[in-house]
């Protein structure tokens, strides 16, 4: 049940990011430029990422992973979905996860850094 949840909100986020970078929000370079500027920040501890970030790298990993080419040779059609269901929820979190991170740039980029005088 679990499983089915994180993957309906997986696509409902992709179905959202894709509507919405046709109704002029970030197009696909922009997100994708977004990627290592969010990895760097949350590395510095200034974007609060850090599970968010780590998932998305772990299952990078697993598809790109050698290792995932057995249960294809031994269930075929299963092996393969399951691949194609994390490369949704992968695909759908990205776009989530840019998506906040470009507005949380945008919103940074309006602070002015300094200190409070009282």
């Amino acid at each position: 049940m679990a499983r089915t949840l994180h993957r309906t909100a997986a696509f409902t986020a992709l179905g959202k990011a894709l509507m919405k970078g046709t109704r002029g929000g970030p197009s696909i370079g922009k997100r994708l430029a977004a990627l290592p500027r969010m990895m760097m920040a949350t590395a510095r501890g200034e974007y609060d990422g850090g599970m968010r970030v780590a998932m998305m790298a772990a299952a990078t990993a697993y598809v790109v992973s050698p290792i995932d080419v057995v249960p294809e040779l031994f269930l075929w059609v299963f092996g393969l979905v399951d691949d194609a269901a994390m490369i949704a929820w992968l695909a759908g979190t990205v776009l989530s996860e840019t998506d906040r991170f470009l507005e949380w740039e945008r919103q940074r980029a309006s602070i002015l850094p300094g200190t409070v005088v009282s």
